[in-house]
């Protein structure tokens, strides 16, 4: 049976295939990339999706007497189906995007890229609303419950113009980290449906505390406009209330009262608090310790090389090998591959290269994990049983890895490769044999194969260096006793 050769974690469980920061930086790195039209229309849906939500809020807050607090929380799950909408179904939304501005503070993408990015999605976004406001007045959805669903559309409405310009910005400040932070946690999942459980109390939260949405208002502020201006006199009449009572639902009160200062707080919570704030951590934890992501399994495993006693087995070996060191039998050029690679792209490499497993680096050859074609075709076996799941080298490499430096023993690594010591030697911290039966020395080392890689990154001052194999490995011992 072959083994995948990096399998084993260091004396750990195992990790997940990457942090959340990680996915944050390709997430915004893949919306800025995106085709111009693609993303457009992308975002023509999400708008529609986020109007979609409004009318379901506007729904089910319309005719109740129920407490305020609950009233408002009720509304806030049914506006949650927006967002589940866009992260589920696919689509661009603005106050999401700004999450970009971590792959923009890590130069993976220009200035230039990123405003253009959330100016079209912002523009998509305008014409999926403005598309759903037409579909909605079509259907004459105000003059539900004998009118009172356009009247509480127009005082939702009234209500986000009464506030100071200093407040909007800062509801939309508050309403972003929320949104933010919601689509943050769904990277700890593929799941769709836990995705869509982790955005529901975010989201539930800002709605029903009154934070301010600038996608959301694209739609809220010019329905109540068009009711204002475009209802039939009697629709007023049956409610027993004035045209005049809404005057300031104008277009220009919505742009320079709140569209503008919201769109800022949009910004300044979901991609500078949020999005910057994390960037921020991550690059002085970096600072602080400047080697790979798996400096700690690096010392780990030379830790355990060097506890290996040079006595007898390993004092038998050829003094030739003895003297060898990593540095002497690895690769110095070996295959290696990017995170963002395919799985077809991945498998093809290593089939052409007629190599088992790879090094997944970074830009600067730092090691983020390692990928085996066993982990690689996992997944395209598993496509059978999730359709429409992409993966990529990312989203599959191995992320605790076993590596060694140039220096260590190859003698010390052949038996750490080969053999379990603690399967060899049955006994505990005081020596005493702790098996129910005896068994020979032969039959406890033929059962005695250690559960390592065949394969290490070898890594320099954090950086790799190399590879070396058990292959190469058995051919230098070849070739000593074959002298």
């Amino acid at each position: 049976m072959l083994v995948n050769p990096i399998q084993q974690s260091v004396a750990s469980p195992k990790p997940e295939l990457q942090s959340l920061y990680q996915q944050a930086e390709q997430y915004g790195k893949a919306k800025v990339i995106k085709s111009a039209w693609q993303s457009f229309g992308l975002a023509a849906f999400a708008g529609a999706f986020i109007a979609l939500a409004f009318v379901f809020y506007i729904t089910v807050t319309t005719g109740s007497d129920g407490a305020w607090g609950l009233v408002r929380l009720a509304g806030g799950l049914a506006f949650s189906l927006g967002l589940m909408l866009v992260v589920i179904c696919g689509g661009e939304l603005f106050t999401s995007t700004v999450l970009s501005s971590v792959a923009w503070a890590q130069k993976l993408v220009t200035t230039g890229e990123l405003i253009k990015c959330w100016g079209r999605v912002y523009l998509g976004n305008l014409i999926g609303a403005v598309i759903m406001l037409s579909l909605i007045m079509s259907a004459r959805m105000h003059e539900l419950d004998g009118g009172l669903w356009g009247l509480n559309a127009l005082q939702i409405a009234q209500h986000k113009l009464h506030h100071s310009w200093g407040q909007a910005f800062v509801l939309g400040i508050l309403c972003n980290m929320l949104v933010c932070l919601g689509v943050w946690m769904t990277f700890s999942s593929r799941d769709a449906l836990t995705k869509a459980i982790l955005l529901m109390l975010p989201v539930a939260m800002f709605v029903s505390s009154g934070f301010e949405h600038s996608i959301a208002n694209l739609f809220m502020v010019p329905l109540g406009i068009t009711i204002h201006q475009f209802a039939d006199p009697s629709w007023f009449d049956a409610l027993n209330i004035s045209r005049d009572k809404f005057a300031d639902l104008t277009l220009s009160n919505f742009i320079f009262n709140n569209l503008i200062p919201v769109t800022l707080g949009n910004i300044v919570g979901g991609g500078l608090f949020v999005g910057l704030g994390y960037w921020l951590i991550e690059k002085s934890a970096q600072s602080v310790n400047a080697c790979s992501v798996h400096s700690a399994p690096q010392r780990e495993i030379s830790a355990q090389i060097h506890q290996i006693p040079t006595s007898g087995v390993l004092a038998k070996m050829p003094k030739i090998i003895k003297k060898l060191s990593v540095k002497d039998l690895m690769n110095p050029t070996p295959l290696t591959l990017s995170s963002d690679l395919s799985v077809y792209a991945a498998l093809s490499l290593l089939a052409d290269n007629e190599c088992r497993s790879a090094p997944v680096l970074d830009e600067s050859k730092r090691l983020l994990g390692f990928i085996s074609q066993q982990d690689l075709l996992r997944s395209l076996w598993s496509e059978e049983f999730a359709r429409g799941v992409s993966y990529k080298v990312s989203d599959l490499m191995q992320t605790e890895v076993m590596t060694l430096s140039p220096q260590d023993s190859v003698a010390e690594l052949i038996e750490l490769m080969v053999v379990d010591r603690n399967k060899l030697f049955p006994v505990n911290e005081y020596g005493i044999l702790t098996g129910n039966t005896f068994k020979s020395y032969e039959e406890r080392l033929r059962n005695a194969s250690a559960d390592k890689p065949s394969v290490f990154p070898v890594l320099d001052n954090g950086l790799l260096c190399g590879v070396i194999t058990r292959e190469a490995i058995a051919k230098k011992v070849c070739d000593v006793y074959r002298v």
